[in-house]
């Protein structure tokens, strides 16, 4: 990628509402337009959608450090145009082998907060299946951006600002994020030599440098701040292929993740009660009350029920009957069960379509708050994403259940739409923008930039809890009688202001005949691009 134009992206990182883009080849959507880019020129060089996608995920290592990190974890949903055949990819956080006994939220500033990562595996694993591309043309743009650096947008500023403390506390943090003793101010280039040098021996000796230096650099650092893992874990992890997670709502298929990624069983399981109403005759959510405390009881209720683990009885969470039993019971209590755990990633989303019509949607992630325990390996954050393991505690090295939710819609058998979402209320943002384009016929452009519900984040003083976040946008009379109708249930309420990131950031691409339509979500600093 050309210096200059790399230059302008950066700079083009911003919030706010973005122009929908068209295309009939290949479309890359994402939450930073340097990742887009990389994408975009790997499809024009021939890669499929999986090499795009990957490409679009390792550039993003580097522009967005705050969202994800070669120490989380990387999931895909794949579809190969060729064969009609869907699969997906679990690259998950693991538990370690050794054991966590007591653990507790207070461990996640900790190296027993710690998990045992995925991103790599799954990488070579997306990369061997679907890729056509070499290792190095996929991962050469975040090479090049990590030495060459970039301009620090605001969002990315911001999250540096608010975690300046474990940034300082670390020399390899130290020596990228505060150079000269002060933060990267926003317009400013950051360089992460370090980063760079990783991924290029990533490039050249693969496995040789993953399960033997980098794996003894992050497990020395992990203990160093308390945890239990060794290059053992390492050798120990393998990304897994499955069948995803299939359902039906009204005259569409959902295709989705399965257990124990447990938001596409969520997904689907919300459909599925939504299903026996009469949502399309009440309007968008907006406009309708009726249509924003239907979808905010039904994504509460299977939001913050047990997570679904591999052992669920997913059959029966799915089942069209058990649909039925849960929207009379809705009705009848307008009750919401007791508040799990719920942890607040950092999360990136990624949805390419390339000239074939495969389709890659892929989710990565640090699977915790930026740089939440100031440990560092390789100039890589170490995950703090054992934050899923207060969801349930894995068996020794199994993973992590955690809400993930990349998904197709398919009509008659044929994609019509690709998509996913980062962010703690990710369910619900995927959740809405399905129902918005489904059921409402709105555009994409329409949809990403209609306000929105989220979930309560988690407050130090109560812990988690229940609750509904809400953005600025919705007709006077609806936000009215909504909260009116929220205080009469004691269900606890949060204003936003508008287009809020705690909502989602919805990566969308809608297929129609040979045309394929994105638009950026407002809510974040991405773009779309297709040729």
């Amino acid at each position: 990628m050309d210096a200059g134009v790399a230059d302008e992206l950066a700079r083009s990182a911003t919030y706010g509402r973005k122009e929908p883009v068209t295309s009939r080849r290949g479309m890359v959507v994402t939450s930073h337009p340097l990742a887009v880019r990389a994408g975009l020129d790997v499809l024009r060089d021939g890669g499929t959608a999986a090499d795009a996608a990957l490409a679009a995920a390792a550039t993003q290592l580097v522009v967005e450090p705050h969202m994800t990190a070669l120490t989380g974890g990387l999931e895909m949903l794949y579809w190969d145009a060729g064969t009609g055949a869907a699969s997906y990819l679990n690259g998950n956080v693991a538990a370690p082998l050794a054991p966590l006994p007591g653990f507790t939220g207070a461990d996640l500033t900790t190296g027993r907060g710690v998990p045992v990562p995925g991103w790599w595996p799954a990488f070579r694993a997306a990369h061997e299946r679907f890729g056509r591309l070499s290792r190095s043309r996929l991962l050469r743009d975040g090479i090049a951006v990590a030495r060459d650096g970039f301009a620090v947008n605001p969002y990315l500023f911001g999250e540096m600002y608010a975690h300046r403390a474990e940034l300082g506390s670390h020399e390899q943090a130290r020596e990228a994020f505060l150079p000269g003793g002060s933060l990267v101010a926003p317009g400013q280039t950051l360089r992460q030599e370090r980063v760079a040098r990783t991924l290029e021996r990533l490039r050249d000796e693969d496995l040789d440098y993953y399960l033997g230096d980098f794996a003894r650099a992050f497990s020395a650092e992990c203990r160093r701040g308390g945890g239990v893992i060794t290059p053992a874990d390492f050798a120990a992890y393998t990304a897994q292929w499955c069948a995803p997670l299939r359902g039906t709502y009204r005259d569409v298929e959902i295709v989705t993740s399965a257990p124990p990624d447990d938001g596409g069983c969520q997904l689907i399981e919300a459909l599925n009660v939504l299903e026996l109403t009469d949502l399309p005759s009440w309007g968008p959510a907006w406009s309708s009350v009726e249509t924003l405390e239907a979808l905010t009881a039904v994504h509460q209720e299977v939001y913050y029920a047990p997570p679904r683990t591999a052992a669920t009885d997913v059959e029966t969470l799915l089942s069209k009957e058990y649909a039925a039993r849960r929207l009379a019971r809705l009705a009848r209590h307008r009750a919401l069960p007791a508040a799990a755990a719920v942890p607040v990633p950092g999360t990136i989303h990624v949805t390419v379509v390339d000239e074939h019509r495969n389709i890659a949607s892929v989710t990565h992630s640090h699977m915790a708050s930026p740089w939440v325990n100031g440990l560092f390996a390789e100039g890589f954050q170490l995950s703090g994403g054992g934050s899923f393991f207060q969801r349930g505690m894995p068996w020794p090295g199994e993973r992590a259940t955690v809400y993930l939710a990349p998904n197709l819609v398919l009509r008659d058998g044929v994609p019509v739409i690709a998509s996913g979402s980062p962010s703690v209320s990710l369910v619900a943002c995927v959740l809405q923008n399905l129902v918005n384009l489904v059921d409402f016929g709105l555009s994409i452009e329409e949809s990403v930039a209609a306000p929105r519900f989220g979930v309560r984040p988690h407050e130090p003083a109560s812990g988690w809890l229940p609750g509904v976040t809400l953005e600025h946008g919705f007709a006077p009379e609806v936000d009215r009688e909504f909260r009116r109708r929220c205080a009469e249930r004691g269900l606890w309420l949060r204003d936003l202001g508008p287009w809020h990131s705690l909502t989602g950031n919805f990566e969308g691409v809608t297929l129609t005949g040979d045309v394929l339509r994105s638009c950026a979500d407002p809510r974040r600093n991405g773009a779309a691009e297709g040729y």
